[in-house]
């Protein structure tokens, strides 16, 4: 009778739905901070018409549309292979992380065309009030603690495309910051009151696509199968060290694939194994490290006989 195969313990399924609701829950929690950003900046500049509040509102309001993107890409990202993708939907999530980058860039390249046409054709007269700086710094403080909470969870959770969008939490934070600034120097200054602002406002555009790039560039590497960290590979060592009858490791090869991993991993055993025994370690190794890395979708695992002194 064949011998029914080695599953790795229930808990992994637990740990990869609980990732998806963990993020979603995150992001779900950005959008609704974000928007509430939006709608003071926006209030505040129909009523000044502070050049710095509409480019902070702006970039709020394309990441609040790319992270609503985002929670549909990682929930897509979650679905197990099928027949068309064997390998499951895991690159769905580097893929809107890339999106995501690039968007904010362009968002930030286009926002900082307009305060350059707007300063070339501006006079640089014009009154400030002295408290209006005091909403883009209250929008930088409480951006910077998301993207701090979102970077842990996408740290914790291995998301490359969530990391992405903590980063564009921190450009929120920075845009709101350079905003903050500008318009506190243009109060004190009111005879070149309008014209700072607009400087302000375009150093917030810079800073939009730098970021952008970066997050970009991040999620490019996932998707192009950049290797990943060395702790992943000696992790992955010491699991199949843990199963008996393993004597070495020779080869490791890891691929990341958004909330997935794909290991492909050389062991080596006693060469006067039987096939049945040397198939059953393999079994084992797998479920071992499925169970010590729950988001390792497939491991593939060669046997090769062990030799003292060949190594």
């Amino acid at each position: 009778m064949f011998p029914h195969p080695v599953k790795p313990p229930a808990a992994v399924a637990g740990t990869r739905q609980n990732r998806l609701e963990v993020l979603q829950r995150i992001a779900v929690i950005g959008i609704a901070l974000r928007l509430l950003v939006i709608v003071v900046e926006a209030i505040a500049y129909w009523f000044g018409g502070y050049a710095a509040l509409l480019v902070d509102a702006v970039a709020s309001l394309f990441d609040v549309v790319s992270s609503l993107a985002l929670v549909v890409a990682i929930r897509y990202a979650a679905r197990p292979p099928d027949e068309d993708h064997p390998f499951g939907h895991g690159r769905l999530e580097p893929l809107a992380g890339l999106q995501l980058g690039i968007l904010i860039a362009v968002a930030g390249g286009w926002l900082l065309l307009r305060q350059m046409l707007g300063l070339a054709r501006l006079d640089p007269a014009g009154e400030v009030s002295p408290w209006v700086w005091c909403i883009p710094a209250g929008a930088a403080l409480l951006m910077e603690l998301t993207a701090r909470m979102l970077r842990r969870t996408a740290n914790r959770q291995q998301s490359t495309a969530m990391l992405a969008e903590a980063g564009h939490y921190r450009v929120d934070a920075l845009t709101s910051l350079v905003a903050a600034t500008g318009l506190l120097l243009a109060a004190f200054v009111p005879e070149f009151g309008r014209r700072i602002d607009l400087t302000s406002a375009a150093v917030l555009a810079i800073i939009m696509i730098g970021l952008g790039v970066v997050a970009a560039w991040e999620n490019v590497h996932q998707l192009i199968d950049r290797v990943p960290h060395d702790e992943h590979f000696e992790n992955v060592r010491q699991s199949a060290l843990k199963v008996e009858g393993v004597l070495d490791v020779e080869k490791i090869r890891i691929q990341h694939a958004g909330p997935d991993a794909h290991v492909d991993i050389d062991i080596e055993v006693d060469p006067h194994l039987n096939v049945a025994s040397a198939h059953r370690i393999t079994q084992h190794v797998r479920a071992q490290i499925q169970a010590d890395w729950p988001f390792v979708r497939e491991v593939v695992v060669h046997v090769e006989p062990y030799y003292e002194g060949d190594h």
